[in-house]
């Protein structure tokens, strides 16, 4: 295959994540109206389009009313609820497929996620032919971590655009970018992402 067949992952850009939502991370608005713009700007560039959605119906010790925010949280992305949704910002996107994860146990990685008809990510992405992957969202430090690692794990050559993402902390973000350098993923800015 000599021209690569290119997808982006929209990693859960919910409000559940943003300011206002159950569990907020600063910045998540802006990088959700960030996202969308670049979307709506190279979505030709894209053969296909991803969400991925926390979507928790009962994740066990997932949630908790003392949470550690390491392994336990607040509930969250909880299943059927507006904070659940697609972030208002992304009404435009028209993703060609939609994971929804998490919904008997913690998922942080779209990779865990299935579509309506019970596809696993990793199976669509196959199924596509794609080979390269561009993974944005919320949060840089856990879900776009964890998704963006999977994806170089299923042998995909997989970037990060590091400002359309945000971290629950600076310090964690940092470490996350650590991890995913490490692991061989590259970390790109999106006015960099594609060069005519």
């Amino acid at each position: 295959m000599d021209q690569g067949r290119r997808a982006l992952l929209v990693v859960d850009v919910q409000p559940t994540f943003c300011e206002g939502g159950a569990l907020p991370v600063a910045g998540g608005n802006d990088v959700a109206e960030a996202i969308a713009r670049y979307a709506a700007a190279h979505r030709d560039r894209y053969d296909v389009v991803v969400t991925t959605q926390d979507w928790h119906v009962d994740p066990g010790a997932h949630f908790s009313d003392a949470p550690d925010f390491v392994d336990t949280w607040p509930p969250h992305g909880v299943a059927g609820t507006a904070e659940a949704e697609l972030h208002p910002a992304l009404s435009e996107l028209g993703p060609d497929v939609s994971v929804r994860k998490g919904e008997y146990a913690a998922a942080y990685s779209g990779f865990e996620g299935v579509d309506a008809r019970g596809r696993a990510l990793a199976a669509i992405l196959r199924e596509e032919q794609v080979t390269d992957v561009d993974v944005v969202g919320i949060a840089e430090s856990h879900c776009v971590r964890a998704t963006a690692l999977d994806a170089h794990s299923e042998g995909l050559r997989t970037r990060v655009l590091t400002d359309l993402t945000v971290p629950v902390t600076p310090e964690l973000g940092a470490a996350a970018r650590d991890d995913l350098r490490a692991a061989g993923v590259e970390l790109v800015a999106s006015t960099a992402a594609f060069v005519d």
